[in-house]
């Protein structure tokens, strides 16, 4: 407990960290994320914007980054860490594969979820003249915003894994500290601290979500 306490500094330090990945990686990863899972969806119906060629591409670009183990991704993402924010170090450069990985994984996500409206509320709109972009935010996006909310809330969950994982390179937040007092020092009490503060956050951040969901589903 003394320990604990003697690290209290630190522990605030990795919060703020890990906070300022998730904000970065979230708000990079849902905006591209939820573009490129509309158009997967769009280039998939035959009466919107159908483009096999295009649909097949894309996904098949999802899939390789999905495909990556986050470790391995961080690793092979420092170049383009580098180029972007000018470091492979820190929270800044962690948020680089954070945005790469979220934005595969969101995409999906998107694209499931409109998977699952109505396709009579579709017609319905198309029979009234309303154009691709009407149909997206009016019918699309409305219909489907309690699964976007419930994958908003998966994504951040697994955002948090993933910014646990970022102490591995250097990322910086609470799997640096972690990794430098509960693994490499053999401190056992950081590393149970450090899980039971993850494991109150994942709650937390799922509780809102399905709150939200459930205050959004008007089925």
């Amino acid at each position: 407990m003394n320990t604990i306490v003697s690290l209290l500094p630190e522990f605030q330090k990795a919060i703020l960290e890990t906070f300022y990945m998730l904000v970065i990686g979230l708000s990079v990863s849902t905006v591209f994320g939820a573009i490129i899972g509309i158009f997967l969806y769009l280039w998939g119906q035959e009466k919107l914007l159908k483009n096999k060629p295009m649909h097949f591409f894309v996904g098949g670009l999802v899939n390789i980054v999905r495909s990556f183990p986050f470790v391995i991704l961080m690793i092979a993402a420092g170049p383009v860490a580098r180029v972007v924010v000018g470091t492979t170090i820190g929270p800044l450069a962690a948020s680089v594969p954070l945005a790469i990985a979220g934005t595969a994984y969101f995409a999906r996500l998107v694209e499931l979820a409109l998977l699952d409206v109505s396709k009579g509320a579709i017609e319905a709109a198309q029979s009234m003249g309303a154009s691709i972009p009407r149909i997206v935010f009016s019918v699309l996006l409305l219909e489907a915003r309690s699964s976007l909310v419930l994958g908003f809330t998966t994504l951040s969950i697994s955002y948090l894994s993933y910014s646990a994982a970022a102490g591995i390179i250097g990322g910086g937040g609470v799997g640096d500290l972690a990794i430098r007092y509960g693994y490499y020092r053999f401190q056992t009490d950081i590393m149970i601290a450090t899980v039971v503060g993850l494991i109150v956050f994942v709650q937390i951040i799922q509780m809102l979500g399905n709150f939200l969901s459930r205050r959004l589903d008007k089925r």
